[in-house]
């Protein structure tokens, strides 16, 4: 069939209207409906509140007010004709057979011939949605079960019927990778499909367990959040996060739709606590609290006792199981404690039921991992996680224990689920025969270029690869992707290595952040031992690196996705070209830890807001614009608000699935190569004195109104001098040169000012930043 280009959502629910939000993202028009309520007066009501309430959700689930403009509200009784425009019809209405079947009836009706049409049901087969409806409706339907929040969420489980139509499962799944960023995991026809079937299990063994065995909620959810790889929250404050009322409903649910001798039917059971819960409100974050309660107000957090229901203080972890393992999973499985012997009981329950559904739920192993890593953010799947423990020491603990072992397991023991051949990832087959992974055309991991051959330059933080077509490509390996002066010195290096030996660079990382910046740590060091000309030299070596990204003979793409903040974001500035992840965070927020961005970030926004036509003739309106996105640290919410506040330029690209971001940007860095010339340096006419004094009125504006700290006021006064151009005239040009002293020489009087070196300190110690 045809590319998908106009879709509709029925059901505007929350999971129906996060989905038509995120069609909107991908630029897709779509129309969003629901019932007309008994006594309305306006008929789209549901919808039209939906829409009102997107705009008002955090985190938010437009990518950009212009997405939101792209949702038409509407109902089913006056518009169910607008379905015939549709090329996709997703069905997000409540998990009722009968409600469901009886829409299908009506969508039938009004559809176009060869439209697809497709559930958001997370437990329903699909088999009972279609049974005695008419083939041609059969054709064109599939279960499309997204996850919540659907902007942000990348996993979506597909299912596809006996009957459904090849091409109809093809385009859906394109539309789905490529405009809406989904990596899909193709399911079998049964109850709760992989994550939610899983998932529920995991859940369910770790409360049941942790009451039987009487531990407290803070030591469970400790021993399963960073010594696991398995979500930060745990288990109690997982469920809190996602709604403790949806887990009595959810494991109901399973357990009426799977077999007597399926393995979770043995952790189902009535939960008192859990339901006294629910009933009393406390239905985790969206309610008042759930087994965590936090008031906002003076920072108390208390917790509830699983053995009294009382709720008590919350309390710092006592699991000495988990400094004792050392880092080692094994060795916290193993250790002789209530902790540990808890930890085996619920892990060990929960990898043999991961093994049990391979062939049943999905029919590869990296489905299964995929699922519950992008699910339920596990960071190594349940199958990643038996290679982990060794599959032979989890079998042999199972059969100890008198646990059935899943054949899956069994076949694997003195092997491992997956292994690294002649440079290439493979994994083990229901045959037992190891395979390569392949990945989809279109998508370039850097990890699989690391396994395949060593990097052309490298060092203790970055290294440069060779990414095939003559580009090649710079990631960083500090933590958070910092930047240190041996990132710098790499980079410099890769400069020369590039000119003589490729045609392209690609600036790229594949970690959860593209770069949070200079490394405060250094810096905070230096200040304290008053070592300024240290710091001023670290100062003009990032400045003349970027410089000399900027001017390189070569394409330089930045490909950045996650938090690209500071020294991050100025990177960016300085590349020729950006293609982004739609889920990209940029910003200058150096005004956060009391300093100015020095290494040329205010520069670059000068000549970007400089070059706008549509601001007011002269030299003030780009400066204030720059004072204002700058001075209050303003972070882009997403790549498309990043080219409102010209952190991008309108011509960047944006990907929207997150593996295929290097592909896109190495394409993107080719497309430059012919006829490449680098860019001419800027030349500003910047307002001097006059305008530092009218952002001092500003600042000083700010301060009486209670909106700017006294320590704000400093920063800010710093960053005027900058963006003015210092002691200029307004007839004259200042060059890059004359940009590049004013920061230099403002970060150089701001990191010798306590407050900056408090907020630098703070940020270090707490993650946050500090208002003095």
């Amino acid at each position: 069939m045809a590319e998908i280009g106009r879709v509709a959502v029925i059901g505007a629910g929350v999971m129906g209207a996060g989905i038509a939000a995120h069609v909107a993202n991908a630029g897709v028009p779509v129309r969003l409906l629901d019932v007309v309520p008994p006594g309305a007066t306006r008929r789209d009501v549901l919808a039209e509140r939906a829409i009102a309430a997107l705009l008002k959700t955090e985190p938010a689930p437009f990518m950009s007010a212009g997405a939101a403009k792209l949702v038409t509200p509407g109902n089913i009784e006056d518009h169910l004709d607008a379905l015939a425009e549709a090329d996709w019809i997703v069905e997000a209405v409540t998990e009722r057979r009968d409600v469901k079947r009886a829409l299908y009836a009506r969508i039938e009706a009004a559809r176009r011939p060869g439209s697809v049409v497709s559930s958001n049901t997370s437990t329903l087969p699909l088999a009972t949605l279609t049974d005695g409806l008419p083939d041609c409706f059969a054709e064109d339907f599939l279960i499309t079960h997204f996850f919540n929040p659907p902007r942000y969420m990348r996993l979506l489980e597909l299912v596809a019927g006996p009957s459904t139509r090849a091409d109809a499962v093809a385009a859906v799944t394109r539309f789905a990778d490529i405009r809406l960023g989904k990596t899909i995991v193709r399911c079998r026809d049964r109850p709760g499909f992989v994550a939610n079937r899983l998932g529920a299990f995991w859940l369910q063994t770790a409360v049941v367990e942790a009451i039987d065995a009487g531990l407290a909620i803070e030591d469970v959810d400790a021993l399963f959040g960073k010594p696991m790889g398995l979500p930060k929250t745990g288990v109690f404050g997982l469920i809190d996060l996602v709604g403790l009322d949806l887990m009595p409903q959810i494991t109901a649910s399973l357990a009426a739709a799977l077999p007597a001798e399926d393995a979770f039917q043995a952790r189902v059971r009535p939960l008192p606590l859990v339901e006294r819960l629910i009933a009393e409100g406390f239905t985790g974050r969206k309610g008042r609290g759930g087994f965590y309660r936090h008031d906002r107000t003076s920072g108390r957090k208390d917790a509830v006792d699983l053995a009294t229901g009382e709720v008590r203080p919350a309390r710092k972890p006592d699991v000495a199981a988990i400094a004792e393992s050392d880092g080692s999973l094994a060795a916290l499985l193993d250790h002789d404690s209530p902790h540990g012997a808890y930890a085996w009981r619920v892990l060990g329950a929960t990898l043999a039921y991961a093994a049990s559904l391979l062939g049943d739920a999905a029919d590869d192993v990296a489905a299964i991992d995929t699922a519950m890593r992008l699910g339920y953010g596990w960071t190594h799947g349940p199958f990643a996680l038996i290679d982990r423990l060794g599959p032979t020491w989890v079998t042999e603990r199972l059969a100890r224990d008198g646990h059935a072992v899943p054949p899956a397991l069994a076949a694997a023991t003195a092997r491992s689920f997956y292994r690294v051949t002649d440079g290439r990832l493979q994994v083990i087959g229901r045959d037992g025969r190891h395979r390569d992974v392949v990945r989809p055309d279109g998508v370039l991991l850097l990890e699989d270029v690391a396994r395949a051959a060593p990097p052309v330059l490298r060092n203790s933080a970055a290294a440069l690869w060779d990414i095939r077509d003559g580009v090649a490509c710079v990631s960083f390996t500090t933590k958070m992707n910092t930047i240190d002066p041996d990132v710098l010195a790499l980079l410099r290096d890769a400069i020369g290595r590039v000119q003589r030996e490729f045609r392209a660079l690609v600036v790229y990382n594949e970690g959860e952040s593209f770069s949070v910046g200079a490394n405060l740590g250094l810096a905070l060091f230096a200040a304290n031992i008053a070592a300024w000309s240290e710091i001023e030299a670290r100062v003009a070596e990032g400045q003349e690196t970027y410089r000399a990204l900027k001017y390189a003979p070569f394409p330089v793409v930045g490909a950045p996705a996650g938090l690209a903040l500071g020294g991050g974001c100025e990177i960016l500035l300085h590349c020729d070209a950006v293609q982004a992840h739609a889920e990209t965070y940029i910003g200058l927020v150096e005004a956060g830890v009391g300093l100015v961005p020095a290494w040329g970030g205010c520069k670059e926004m000068l000549h970007r807001w400089s070059t706008v036509a549509t601001l007011p003739r002269g030299p003030m309106p780009p400066v204030v614009k720059v004072f204002e996105t700058v001075g209050t640290a303003m972070v882009a919410r997403s790549a498309a608000q990043a080219k409102e506040l010209l952190f991008l330029r309108a011509g960047d690209g944006i990907t929207m699935n997150r593996d295929r971001l290097l592909a896109d940007a190495k394409a993107r860095a080719l497309a430059m190569v012919d006829g490449y010339a680098p860019p001419a340096p800027p030349r500003l006419v910047l307002p001097g004195p006059a305008g530092r004094v009218a952002l001092g009125m500003a600042i000083r504006d700010l301060r009486k109104r209670g909106k700017a700290t006294p320590h704000d006021v400093v920063v800010a006064g710093a960053l005027a001098d900058v963006l003015s151009g210092g002691a200029t005239d307004v007839t004259d040009t200042l060059a890059e040169d004359d940009l590049l002293a004013l920061e230099r020489a403002q970060l150089l009087r701001l990191v010798r000012e306590p407050g900056t070196l408090a907020r630098l300190e703070a940020m270090l110690t707490t993650g946050k930043p500090l208002r003095n």
